[in-house]
């Protein structure tokens, strides 16, 4: 049972094969933070089943300010970083998604087109629009969302065109220009590294949520 109490339920075999090994690898005490598939399954039935068309806004809301958007305009080694790591996504965007975003130098908001960001939800609602998978894969996408700052980074997961390990050095490539500057910090290589873990378990549920047959 989740927390609600509701059934904890999954639509293929595999995915409830990936919850039943994290319990599995429990010793006396469960921890919970040693099994983020389980939380997300569970905040995916408890809550983002309740509200799909909420929480799809929220990831639609993230392609109106997305990550990749936004370029530094020096120095050139980031610059050049940015693109290497951004550009394949925009492209993603563009051809696969429909969605023409709009690309901005600094931290100055720049509007996104209208029909851009019609596309990112025709994308996000062909997510959480797939029967019993649709509020796991949409809890999925907007955790990875969330993590990355980019819609566009998510959906390029969601549908098989990067990795997550490719999303997530992309998401980055702004903290790591810092860390090669001024070294790392251990807090902070800390909580990267659990978000890492939840990033992971996301990209691992959207795509096992799906039967392959």
């Amino acid at each position: 049972r989740t927390p609600a109490r509701a059934a904890l339920s999954l639509p293929t075999r595999a995915a409830a094969e990936a919850i039943a090994a994290e319990w599995a690898a429990q010793g006396e005490f469960i921890d919970p933070a040693s099994m983020p598939m389980t939380r997300l399954v569970n905040s995916a039935i408890d809550g983002v089943s309740r509200a799909m068309a909420e929480t799809a806004a929220e990831v639609v809301k993230f392609a109106g300010s997305d990550l990749v958007c936004y370029r530094a305009g020096e120095p050139d080694k980031l610059a050049i970083a940015q693109a290497q790591a951004w550009n394949p996504a925009l492209d993603f965007a563009r051809d696969k998604l429909g969605a023409r975003l709009v690309l901005a130098e600094g931290v100055m908001f720049v509007a996104q087109p209208e029909e851009a960001l019609a596309a990112v939800s025709r994308a996000v609602e062909a997510i959480a629009d797939a029967g019993m998978a649709g509020p796991l894969r949409l809890a999925a996408l907007n955790v990875m969302t969330s993590l990355t700052g980019s819609a566009v980074l998510a959906l390029a997961v969601a549908q098989g065109a990067m990795s997550a390990e490719e999303a997530w050095r992309a998401a980055h490539v702004d903290e790591d220009f810092q860390i090669q500057a001024w070294g790392a910090d251990a807090e902070a290589a800390e909580r990267r590294e659990r978000r890492w873990l939840d990033m992971q378990a996301a990209a691992r549920l959207c795509a096992l949520a799906i039967d392959s047959d």
